[in-house]
């Protein structure tokens, strides 16, 4: 069994002026929903093994908060250059790159892209992860070279508006 959880980078500044769109941090909002978001999947007792981001500011920063409450050593995220505007097949490509001795995975990415890849990959429909909206996918497969369309179950999906309309 092999579990896979889409994370949305947080919510990002909006001044394109002064960055570049793969250099925009995250704003105040954004700060505080990442660690929030990952202290509620540790209360349904997510464990990660391996964080795989995005290497755009406003993911990484993400992937950072996540690891900071989950005591994950930030050296060890692996930053995926691909994931940076990724379309479905290469994120199944990056997935199914991924050491088998992880089961449980959290890749912190972008828009459409996990929601589109969610959609590929399940059979619940999603209308848009929103930023730091986060897909749980559980996968019936001992190798994640072994995923394919259609074969993940969505075990929840979660933000912080549901849980915090101020976030």
């Amino acid at each position: 069994m092999k579990n896979l959880i889409l994370i949305r980078h947080a919510k990002s500044s909006q001044d394109y002026n002064s960055v570049s769109d793969k250099e925009r941090p995250l704003n105040a909002r954004g700060k505080k929903a990442a660690p929030f978001m990952a202290e509620l999947l540790k209360k349904k007792g997510v464990n990660f093994e391996l964080l795989i981001s995005s290497p755009a500011e406003r993911a990484y920063a993400t992937a950072k908060k996540f690891a900071d409450v989950y005591e994950y050593n930030r050296k060890e995220i692996k930053i995926v250059e691909e994931l940076y505007g990724a379309d479905i097949h290469e994120i199944v490509e990056i997935i199914q790159s991924i050491d088998d001795k992880f089961n449980c995975v959290g890749l912190i990415g972008h828009n459409p892209d996990l929601t589109q890849f969610n959609n590929y990959m399940t059979d619940t429909y999603i209308d848009n992860i929103p930023t730091c909206g986060i897909s749980s996918i559980q996968f019936d497969i001992e190798s994640w070279k072994d995923i394919e369309q259609g074969i993940g179950k969505l075990l929840f999906f979660e933000y912080p508006k549901k849980h915090n309309p101020l976030l």
